[in-house]
Formats: C-alpha cells, structure tokens, sequence
C-alpha cells in the first residue's frame, strides 16, 4: 500500500513557522478534521486554521497574556480547540492541555486536582468554558495562586486578521523566541493533582516528530485517525503534533463521543481513508467486544498500514482477539504494531518497523518470574507467556535494562529500562527532587521493567507495580488477565497488587475485580473461580474483593490505577480484612 511521497521536516525552527509554511503553500489542503458523532465533521484547511488561530492569538494579547505564561486548556472536544491551542504558541506563551472533568468526578474533587497542577506546574491562565467558571474561579481567590485569570475564548467573537497580521506576530515570535524555548507543558501519566510537569521546546519537539516520523516512514498520503485525549502524550504528540509537523490531515474524535460509541474509530478510518492511528492496549479489547456486527456494516479497514499499540504493555491476546474479528473488513495482520513511549521523552522511545507485525516471543513464565528470559518449550508442563515486542531504538534514541544498581544486563535479562534521548526533557517543571530521582547524568530511569531480545525491547510492567511472592516477580497483568476470563467479571475491570504478609514475610497476591452480580452464591462461585484462575498460571490468589460496576478509579491516562484502587480498599477494610476467596 502507497503512504505517498517521503516528507523531511527542518527541525530549527519554531512549530509555528512550519505551521505558516503549510499555510502559505498549501492553503486549502485539510489539516485538521474535527469528527462528530452526530453530522457533518468540520474540516479545518490550513488557511483557515492559521487565520483562526491569529484572531485567537490577538484576543489573547488583548487579555493579557504574554510571552513565557503557562496557559492551561481544560476545553472538551471543539472545533476552535485546534487554532486556540495554536494561537497560544503564536503569542510566545506556552499551552498545556489539561483532562475536562469527567461527569462522575465531583466539581471539589476537580477543583482540588487542578489547584495541585497549578501548584506544581506554576499556571498563569486557565483557558475554559463558561459552565466551569463557578468550578474554577475559586484558584485565582486563593492565597499565593500563580493563576492570574480565567479566560474563556469559545465566547470570544470571530475577528478576521488584518491584512499581514498573522506575518506580524510571527516575526515578533521569531525575534523573541529560540527553538530552544518551551512550546508546550504536557503532563506526566498520573492521578490529577500529582502529575508531574514536563515543558518541551520546539526543538525537541520538531526533532522528535522528524525521527519518529521516519521511523514509521511517513508520507504524504498518510492520515492519522485519533479518539485519543489531547492532555496525554499518544494524543498530544503522536495525533496532533505529528501531523500538524507534517502537513498531513489528523482526523480527530471525542474520547467521551467514542466511549460511548467505540466504533466511531472505525467509521472515521473507514469514511477518511486513515493509514494510522495510535491506540493503549485496552481499546483492542474493547472494539472486539462491544462493537456489534450489525454496526460494522459497510466499514472498510484496508488504508491502514499501522494501529500502534502503546501507553500498556502490548498483549498478544488482544491482538489476536482484535485481528480475528476485524480481518473480514480488511485488516492486515502486519498493521498491529508496538511502540513504547513516556512524556519525558517527548514521546516514543521504540517502534516496530512499518510493514510488519510486532513480534511475539512465549516466555518461560517461571523463568520470568525469577528476573530471566527463556524460551517456553513446546509441549513442557510449564506455563508460557506471551511477550509482545515494542520494537527498536528509533534514530536519536538509546536504551537498556538495568538492575537495581543501575549496572546494565545483557540480552534476556528483565530490568529497568533507562533511555537517553535527543528529545529529552530537561526535567519536571518546578519540581528537583522528582527529576532527581529519574535522571541520572543524561539517562532517564523509566521505572519500567523489560528485556531486549535481538534488539528489540519487550515490557512487562511497572517497577512499582511487581508483586514479589517468595523471590518470584509477578507482574499484575498477567494476573488481571487470567481474572478477566472469569464469568461474572466485567472484562477489563480487575487490578491485582501485592499486600505485605508479615507471617510469611513476603507479599501476598490480592484482586479487586467489578461485577454485576449481587447474588451471595453467585459471588462466592466468582471468588472461587477467581482463584482457580490464579492456579492456572502458577499464582496463589490470597485476597478477592468483589464491587459494583464503575468503582474502580482510573489514573489521568484512562487506565485502572493499581495504587490507588489498592489504597481504596485497604482503607476500606484493613489489610488484615483479606482471605481466601
């Protein structure tokens, strides 16, 4: 499949000269495709992307804002989101996309998770929508609050640029500001409030998006197809810097629109002809299981040359399941890729190459739990894993696995993964003792654990995550899968974490898993059954806590958080409150 002619990008300039550039060029070539569930989608041009942008950016001057304020976005999916994220650049301030409150989160809570952003990240403006203001206006009232005002530009009537305005500003940025600036603030994957700021210039980001870009040999018939929230870096960087770096259309969808309605992606891959989108691993198991085939009728997935897998590690069972139901549509096997990827690395850090699938090694389970990689052998009476790859260093990026001592391992042996980058963060926006704690000289401690195998990186899971049983390392989503076949539990909603056991002197394996059922005998019988599926992959189950659907917390990213589901009910019912299932 053709991805068009191979696209460079000069990578010392400012993001908003390369966007003039594509204005001035291409006029009426789309940019950005604001996708709806209900009508028509709106189609930005980059002519009329960039005036729109202008008319916000003086609007903005007009209010206040200057060059170096931390203007923080918390503005649900809208048309005029993409020029006012622009125009804030154009100003020489610096945006920083922050999650709109979900309909559950109560407004205190929200407010609190902000006032903590605030705090850390040191925010000048809150840029938002009017029915948030009684949320919101209470940060600026507060003593010792960065916060200078509120603005709110949804409101703000359309004023067309004067004849050379947008050439203006853009001189007077480029005189003022280096591509070693910061251009953006994006934040860390956490609970809101205790996220830790990352700020990336235009340098990094224009030289990340460069190598990545070829990295997944991008052209200029590619289209990128996106339900990913813009405050999270596969969102940020990956659906909308990316392609407004390259010229190429970003087709972007609401995350809550798609939640509700899944197979919205595929009717925009389908509809736009998309090559590429970027997905966390859940969303394979979620299309395969609740998008129905009466709904698919007419969907057609033939354009895409790749579905990256990243933000989790990668499951070859999701793949699988995804694969098994979409290749009747179109789908080809070798589009299912893998790429690992943090905010302080701008972005990605590894790829699997275009044009094939990401390779999958079955691991000794045993051997890994005891820190080794081995080949299953067919046939053994030992269980095996699925080990999906995430791919190689992409160009200007370095990896490897170390032990505790930060020595590093040789091939097939698990550690953490540290990574040093052309597109580094400098470390976290007002916070020392947090980047001291992940940069060591000029590599960045990931907190991950993994092992290279022929030059290819597999992660496993989260340092702070393992569960250690008796010297064994066991990676709680081997757990929550074994859990998620289990009838009676909500597919997807189970976290597994370890509990200290003072008797034994070790930690013992515990689960909270959701469930609809409320019947005793039945949630005894999903208990029960629970444990059994511990047993089928060598691991002793010790704790099983049932709740309703919904109870589970996510983390700022959308996934389950283990840490704080495991404080939750451990405040809840004591840790000595845990037995057998």
């Amino acid at each position: 499949m053709s991805k068009g002619v191979s696209v460079t990008i000069a990578t010392d300039r400012l993001l908003w000269e390369v966007w003039h550039e594509h204005a001035e060029t291409r006029p009426d070539a789309e940019a950005v495709i604001h996708w709806k569930a209900e009508g028509k989608p709106d189609r930005w041009t980059w002519g009329r992307i960039v005036k729109a942008a202008v008319s916000f950016a003086t609007n903005l001057r007009k209010s206040g804002v200057r060059r170096g304020d931390v203007c923080a976005l918390v503005i649900r999916h809208h048309k005029d989101f993409y020029p006012l994220y622009m125009a804030i650049g154009l100003t020489g301030a610096i945006p920083s996309v922050l999650a709109y409150p979900n309909p559950r989160i109560h407004p205190e809570k929200f407010r609190q998770g902000l006032e903590g952003m605030a705090r850390n990240s040191g925010l000048d403006w809150i840029l938002t929508e009017k029915n948030l203001e009684e949320t919101v206006r209470p940060l600026v009232l507060k003593e010792a609050s960065t916060v200078r005002g509120i603005l709110f530009p949804l409101e703000w009537p359309w004023e067309a640029p004067t004849s050379g305005a947008g050439q203006e500003m853009l001189s007077l940025l480029r005189r003022e500001t280096s591509h070693r600036d910061p251009c953006l603030l994006q934040h860390s994957s956490g609970t809101t409030g205790l996220q830790k700021a990352v700020a990336l210039s235009h340098k990094a980001v224009l030289e990340h998006v460069s190598l990545y870009g070829r990295s997944i040999g991008i052209g200029t018939e590619d289209r990128v197809v996106s339900w990913l929230p813009l405050y999270h870096d596969m969102g940020l960087i990956a659906a909308l810097e990316l392609p407004l770096a390259y010229g190429i259309p970003t087709v972007q969808i609401d995350p809550f629109e798609w939640v509700q309605a899944p197979v919205l992606l595929l009717e925009a891959i389908s509809r736009e002809r998309g090559t590429l989108s970027w997905l966390p691993n859940f969303t394979y198991n979620l299309m395969a299981d609740r998008i129905r085939e009466e709904d698919l009728d007419g969907i057609r997935l033939d354009t895409v040359r790749m579905l990256i897998n990243c933000s989790e590690p990668v499951r070859n069972e999701s793949h699988e399941k995804f694969f098994r139901k979409y290749a009747r549509y179109g789908l080809r096997a070798e589009a299912l890729a893998g790429c690992y990827a943090m905010a302080e690395t701008t972005f990605a850090a590894t790829q699997t190459e275009p044009g094939r699938a990401a390779r999958v090694l079955l691991a000794d389970r045993e051997a890994l739990t005891r820190g080794n990689f081995a080949a299953h052998v067919p046939g053994s009476a030992r269980s095996a894993k699925a080990c999906v790859s995430s791919g190689a260093p992409i160009s200007g990026c370095s990896l490897k696995v170390v032990d505790e001592g930060g020595e590093e391992l040789p091939d097939g042996r698990v550690g953490e993964i540290a990574i040093r980058s052309v597109s580094m963060f400098d470390g976290y926006r007002n916070q020392p003792d947090k980047t001291a704690e992940v940069l060591k000289g000029d590599w960045y401690f990931s907190g991950d654990y993994g092992f290279r195998h022929e030059g290819e990186y597999y992660i496993i899971g989260r340092k702070k995550d393992l569960i250690i049983v008796a010297g064994h390392n066991i990676a709680p989503e081997d757990v929550e899968d074994a859990v998620n076949e289990v009838k009676g539990v909500i597919p997807g909603r189970a976290v597994a974490f370890g509990v200290d056991d003072p008797d034994t002197g070790t930690e013992k394996v515990c689960v909270v898993a959701e469930t609809e059922e409320a019947d005793e005998g039945r949630l005894k019988a999903i208990r029960r059954a629970i444990g059994e599926a511990g047993i089928r992959i060598n691991v002793t189950i010790a704790g099983v806590y049932l709740v309703p659907p919904r109870w589970l917390v996510k983390s700022s990213s959308g996934k389950l958080s283990r840490k704080l589901n495991r404080q939750r009910v451990l405040e809840m019912i004591g840790e000595g409150a845990w037995r057998n299932g």
